[in-house]
């Protein structure tokens, strides 16, 4: 049965997909970094992937889902960092905000948000990453058929990646909140709601609202979806949640698992001696 494309991707250049055109005379600009979409696929050759978010049940809720960082921008994450995490008790006189920030052994940060003093001197500084999810499979037949303005023949075959945040991202933000506390600042991950609860559950490490202190070095800021007062389908950006951790406490949450049960793995042991048994049989 036909089904609609925007029961599967959410947005589109910045509009809800229900609407959105994208022709082949579109410019192709995003209206959260005001310049052209630098998302990309290998299925066009020629023109960037404006997908936004989807649409995707977590926790079986059906839910928008943002799969590029430059979605946060329509927050206010620096004004948000400042007043909700900055070091220290006296807020940066003059903060700037560079970008990309790179050095050899460390890797690079998305943002860094610095007080500089009149001297060109950086007084104190915050690091900010912007992390969202990618997508497992593709929602590519649903994008060709919105470009098409026709129905969907077959539902797209998609999901999401969790284990690509937990196991990349959160192992690059233990490096680098280790690396953070000796500088005696912090980093903050900024994210939706749905994948910081991903993150929780899968490795329950200790947390704090009290972001400010000393022991904290990563700080996650958590956005989530709401639905828009003017126009239901378009959804805006609203600060969920904001907690703190320690690179060692993160670290040991992930690497100090409880162990799965020793029986049980011995099972799996036979399992796979019987199947490889009959292989060299066969």
């Amino acid at each position: 049965m036909p089904v609609d494309p925007s029961e599967f991707i959410g947005e589109v250049l910045g509009v809800p997909a229900s609407v959105a055109n994208v022709s082949e005379e579109t410019v192709f600009q995003c209206p959260y970094s005001g310049s052209k979409c630098s998302k990309r696929s290998t299925q066009l050759s020629d023109e960037p992937y404006p997908i936004c978010s989807v649409n995707r049940a977590v926790a079986g809720i059906r839910q928008r889902i943002a799969v590029c960082p430059k979605r946060f921008f329509a927050a206010d994450f620096v004004s948000d960092v400042v007043r909700e995490c900055w070091p220290g008790e006296e807020k940066p006189s003059n903060p700037l905000v560079a970008r990309e920030v790179q050095m050899k052994r460390f890797g690079n940060v998305d943002y860094v948000i610095a007080d500089v003093g009149e001297n060109g001197a950086i007084e104190q500084f915050i690091s900010v990453e912007l992390q969202a999810i990618d997508i497992t499979g593709s929602v590519m037949p649903a994008y060709r058929a919105m470009r098409k303005e026709a129905p969907l023949e077959t539902k797209p075959t998609y999901g999401l990646n969790w284990d690509n945040v937990y196991k990349r991202y959160i192992t690059q933000l233990i490096r680098k909140g280790y690396f953070h506390h000796h500088w005696g600042t912090k980093i903050v991950a900024v994210m939706q709601d749905v994948v910081y609860d991903y993150v929780c559950n899968s490795a329950d490490f200790m947390r704090s609202a009290d972001v400010r202190s000393p022991s904290v070095n990563i700080i996650f800021m958590a956005y989530r979806f709401e639905d828009d007062d003017l126009n239901s389908d378009s959804k805006r950006l609203v600060l969920s949640k904001v907690e703190g951790t320690s690179h060692a406490n993160l670290q040991q949450a992930v690497l100090y698992k409880e162990a799965p049960d020793r029986a049980a793995f011995c099972d799996r042991i036979r399992h796979s001696l019987n199947r490889d048994a009959q292989l060299d049989l066969g």
